[in-house]
């Protein structure tokens, strides 16, 4: 059994409150969705803006696998401007509960009927896949939900929809409404839920398995109040716990969640399910001891599964069975001796409520051993230009004595601090593919010379490193905490 992904991070993702992609935002979002193997790519709602429509005719022209469609209301209007975003097909949404219809509409549920049956009509003559969307259709009467989506299955529709649009569905509530449902429509049926009581995923599920034939997903459950079903736990619950297949390409999730979380500017909590960066990290002595012996112990699949990595978490709770395979892991070696002064200070900061990240735990154990840090990449000349009605430029000059190479780009940004980081990446992508994951300012004291803290996440590969830099001046802090990051990582 193979179950579609219809994705809609583009739309119902975007709803998420402060979140606003622009065209080529969306775009780049759109061809990772695509790469991921996702089916249905919800690309927008093409009547909303000018912006929206060359969002969605940017992702429709781009020659995807998926097919591209846009949301729309039961209305000629909504239809005529997917049509002119040259989409594949519609999401075709009309209220179905008493409280919609009579108070957001203000209509008869015939009227309702009505205008739903003419728009499936109207979008199939104009060659439109269309998908009939019964919104808040957990509060609905069963019986009207049945008949609207016959009425639809007559009027030539592809697909129905259930939406549990406030989130109000139980796992055993969606069994039994999706096996009536399934048992009365011969249209395949999707599933759309939201996370109002953190059920979304469950609640997907058991629509799933009672017969639903495909999902509707966002990357990192984003969407409107507590989200959406999230695209990544979704599948990875439908593959490892029912067996259930989809054509989504499991070891990019991680990849794609980033990409995600940083256009959006939303980061993942760490304590994310499939994504996070804790999904897989392990702390407590007991654990890691019994993942030393065997990784099936504490973990229900392997990190690389879906392109995420076990992180061996140094902290109060470890053991030095815990610090020795972690520093093995790194490839640093130490006697008896260093290793009982490094787990000491280990210690010591968890006792304080530190958490030991990768570059705090390289930094004790340069300390205990007496070494610094290798610049391995200099930076020697940094000008960035900036200003009212100017473009932010920065151009970098590093050194890479080792390998005796300068490095020499210039790159703009939306601002003097995104130019600078944008041109230092350009510089070091012949060296190092690495990646800005993430990137937070914090002002420490006040006023016009107060200090600011930075802090950074960077990866190369599956290592990830955070790095934290004070200073006076942001971009100086930016560039000292990449341009560390970096050196670590290399």
């Amino acid at each position: 059994m193979k179950v579609k992904v219809f994705d809609t991070t583009l739309r119902d993702g975007e709803q998420t409150p402060g979140v606003s992609l622009t065209p080529s935002e969306k775009l780049e979002i759109a061809k990772h969705l695509d790469d991921l193997g996702v089916d249905i790519i919800e690309a927008g709602s093409a009547i909303t803006s000018q912006g929206e429509r060359e969002a969605i005719k940017l992702i429709a022209k781009e020659g995807l696998n998926a097919e591209i469609c846009s949301f729309v209301r039961a209305l000629k209007i909504d239809i005529d401007a997917a049509l002119e975003c040259d989409v594949d097909s519609v999401h075709l949404v009309v209220p179905s509960s008493d409280i919609h219809i009579k108070y957001k509409l203000k209509k008869s549920k015939e009227e309702v009927l009505k205008s739903a049956i003419e728009a499936v009509e109207y979008a199939k003559q104009h060659g439109l896949i269309v998908e009939l969307s019964a919104e808040d259709a957990t509060r609905a009467d069963i019986n009207f939900l049945i008949e609207l989506f016959k009425k639809g299955e007559e009027a030539k529709a592809d697909r129905v929809c259930v939406c549990d649009t406030v989130g109000v569905l139980t796992p055993q509530k969606s069994q039994e409404l999706f096996k009536i449902i399934t048992s009365k429509i011969s249209l395949p049926v999707s599933v759309h839920c939201h996370n109002d009581f953190g059920l979304a995923v469950a609640n997907t599920c058991s629509a799933i398995i009672s017969g639903a034939k495909q999902c509707h997903v966002t990357m990192n459950g984003v969407g409107e109040r507590a989200g959406n079903a999230a695209l990544e736990e979704v599948v990875c619950a439908l593959k490892f716990l029912y067996n259930i297949d989809t054509n989504i390409k499991l070891e990019k999730l991680y990849e794609v969640s980033r990409v995600v979380a940083r256009l959006m500017n939303l980061p993942v909590p760490p304590n994310k399910a499939i994504v996070g960066d804790n999904a897989f990290a392990h702390e407590a002595g007991i654990h890691v001891d019994g993942l030393i012996k065997n990784t099936q112990t504490y973990e229900p699949i392997s990190p690389e599964v879906v392109g995420n990595r076990r992180r061996i978490i140094l902290g109060k709770h470890s053991g030095r069975k815990a610090l020795k395979f972690k520093l093995d892991l790194m490839g640093i070696k130490v006697n008896e001796e260093e290793l009982n002064k490094i787990y000491k200070k280990i210690k010591e900061l968890g006792d304080l409520g530190k958490y030991i990240t990768d570059h705090y735990l390289l930094v004790i154990v340069n300390e205990v051993l007496g070494k610094a840090v290798e610049e391995k990449i200099k930076l020697e000349e940094l000008t960035v230009v900036s200003g009212n009605k100017i473009t932010p430029i920065a151009s970098v000059k590093l050194l890479y004595p080792g390998e005796k190479i300068t490095l020499i780009e210039t790159a703009y940004g939306v601002g003097p601090v995104d130019a600078a980081i944008n041109a230092v990446r350009k510089a070091i992508s012949g060296v190092a593919d690495i990646k800005l994951e993430e990137y937070k300012v914090n002002a420490i004291g006040g006023g016009t010379d107060a200090l600011v803290e930075v802090v950074i996440k960077l990866r190369k590969g599956t290592e990830i490193v955070e790095v934290k830099k004070s200073d006076s001046d942001i971009i100086r802090a930016s560039i000292n905490a990449v341009m560390e990051g970096i050196n670590l990582l290399i």
